[in-house]
């Protein structure tokens, strides 16, 4: 059976102003016991059945859109993220070993990661990402150092939570107002944004689950030195040429123009360009497939 046949159950996600009702009505599909779960992923990877496939996919929708609000910070509409989420969910249900003992949610988080960092890789310059550790450091966690201040206001920070999150995390002020001002751009509605005109219930309020999801917390602190280190890793694809080229080009605090650089190659202004991109779409994959290494060595070693 084709997966991508399976959503025609999933209740439509057009873009950010049906968002609400999305989540209101992905909480009507039922939380499988651990005998229900199973017996379904039986049914779907011995007879390929759709119904089976549908009730795997319907019931851990809610589990999707909470790690893509955990993805927030990177300025992206959130539809979009839950999209992005449902197409791992779904891989996850085809590919999913009901016998190896695990639930569902601990094996299918990984391939929604997996498929959310991928859009983000795809939608985000590796130079907005910043180029130190420590602006690493800043973009991966001024989502959550906000939320702990309840900085849920739109628009510049408080000076006093600007001050409080450049302490936390060894930065400058001026970084933190203008990775703020960056990451506000992608136009994604706050958690915290009332789902109806009467003012009463939030988004997060749709998100809770009495049920036993099994999904942590994405962003953590540690998750920009991991990320530094992946980047070091995946620029080892790269020729010389190409690695100096894309350093130049997109992470350096100076970027050097097309011009600057076909004088030190002696080539083409063009044929730069084109090196650049060569360069970046390398490492892009290479930046996927050491995700999903990492991610599936986690759940092998789990």
């Amino acid at each position: 059976m084709n997966m991508t046949n399976v959503p025609a159950t999933i209740p439509a996600l057009g873009g950010e102003n049906s968002l609400n009702r999305y989540l209101s009505e992905i909480r009507k599909f039922p939380v499988l016991t651990a005998e229900q779960e199973y017996m379904l992923a039986k049914r779907y990877s011995e007879h390929e059945d759709p119904e089976a496939a549908a009730q795997l996919v319907t019931s851990h929708l809610r589990l999707v859109s909470k790690i893509a609000m955990g993805y927030r910070g990177y300025g992206l509409p959130v539809s979009e993220l839950i999209s992005e989420g449902n197409i791992g969910l779904m891989q996850g249900v085809k590919k999913f070993e009901p016998d190896r003992g695990f639930r569902l949610a601990t094996y299918a988080m990984w391939w929604i990661k997996a498929s959310i960092q991928e859009y983000i890789l795809r939608s985000w310059s590796l130079v907005k990402m910043g180029t130190t550790a420590a602006q690493k450091k800043l973009f991966f966690n001024l989502r959550r150092m906000k939320n702990q201040l309840q900085a849920f206001e739109e628009g510049d920070l408080h000076p006093d939570d600007v001050d409080a999150i450049a302490t936390k995390l060894g930065v400058s002020e001026t970084e933190v107002v203008n990775m703020n001002r960056r990451m506000s751009m992608g136009g994604d509605a706050s958690l915290n944004v009332p789902m109806r005109e009467d003012g009463e219930g939030q988004w997060m309020d749709w998100l809770t689950d009495e049920g036993p999801l099994q999904d942590e917390v994405v962003a953590d602190a540690q998750e920009a030195d991991v990320r530094h280190e992946m980047l070091g890793e995946a620029m080892e694809s790269l020729n010389d040429r190409e690695k100096h080229i894309l350093t130049e080009r997109r992470l350096s605090d100076n970027p050097k123009t097309l011009e600057e650089l076909s004088q030190v190659y002696n080539v083409s202004r063009e044929r730069v360009r084109q090196i650049e991109v060569r360069a970046f779409e390398k490492l892009q994959k290479a930046m996927l497939r050491i995700t999903s290494e990492r991610n599936m060595a986690t759940l092998t070693a789990g």
